[in-house]
């Protein structure tokens, strides 16, 4: 079954197809306003009740397919201690992750997921917040198009991504716990941040902000800069799902081998032939 854009997304309150609306340049403005400031922006109520209704039920339908995994792992997805650092460090502090991914490859096209994800309307728009030329769907078979899964008992630890920015539409709240907290720009190119990292992965709460996301917000975050998590989703609690629309600034950008393992349980031919060719654009550990 294919599905109109306009069934999924509220283009009346974001007139996303529109360049020359004023609601959408408010809409750009804002965003680029908290991205600035935080490293964070929220579009809310961009999937319209309908649309919700529709990622909600292919979500549920493929949600056997979800590979989960438990694993105690630093901010960086590394699981051994490394004697080159001392024990208190963020690199020997290792906390539990426990969460599902429905791969790109279970998402038929033309599904209400991949016709959100590969709207050029959608991703002229996240560009724009973001400030930069153009945006490219994640060419990645399994984490282009995902969806997230934490089940009651589950959490997402503090991590960094290798992505410079996300992209996630909230499809179902759990009914306490599962909120995304964040810390903004607490690492950048020139400073790991090491000894403010290890005060909030030790519970401290300085810097730490807390979205009150809602079903159907759309969030754009820069997370290879921001140390962020999604805290646990208690035993009795509905479970969070979450939708993933992963872009990169450049065409054809194919995921680490390490980490498509730990999150997907597998990787495929694409991903060997990309760790062998592949250029670091930064110095920052993953």
């Amino acid at each position: 079954m294919s599905h109109a854009l306009g069934q999924l997304l509220d283009l009346e309150r974001y007139p996303l197809h529109d360049r020359t609306s004023p609601a959408r340049r408010a809409a750009v403005e804002q965003a680029r306003t908290e991205l600035r400031a935080e490293g964070c922006a929220v579009i809310p109520g961009l999937v319209r009740p309908e649309g919700l209704a529709e990622l909600r039920t292919e979500i549920l339908d493929r949600k056997d397919r979800t590979h989960f995994s438990t694993q105690v792992i630093n901010p960086y997805f590394h699981f051994h201690h490394n004697d080159e650092f001392p024990e208190r460090h963020p690199m020997n502090t290792f906390l539990e992750r426990s969460s599902g991914f429905i791969p790109g490859d279970a998402w038929d096209d033309g599904c209400a997921m991949d016709v959100v994800f590969r709207a050029d309307d959608l991703t002229d728009f996240i560009a724009e917040c973001l400030e930069i030329p153009e945006l490219h769907c994640y060419a990645d078979p399994l984490a282009g198009l995902t969806s997230n899964i934490l089940d009651p008992g589950q959490q997402f630890t503090w991590h960094f991504d290798t992505n410079e920015f996300a992209v996630t539409v909230l499809v179902d709240e759990a009914d306490e716990g599962g909120l995304f907290e964040y810390v903004p720009a607490i690492r950048n190119d020139g400073d790991e941040g090491f000894d403010d990292i290890q005060a909030v992965l030790e519970g401290g709460r300085e810097g730490v902000r807390t979205l009150d996301l809602r079903a159907g917000d759309l969030q754009i975050f820069r997370g290879r800069y921001s140390l962020h998590r999604v805290s646990r989703v208690p035993e009795g609690s509905a479970p969070r799902h979450a939708a993933i629309f992963a872009y990169t600034a450049e065409p054809g950008v194919i995921g680490r081998v390490e980490r498509t393992m730990q999150l997907f349980g597998r990787v495929l031919p694409e991903h060997i032939e990309a760790e062998e060719r592949r250029v670091r654009s930064d110095a920052l550990i993953d």
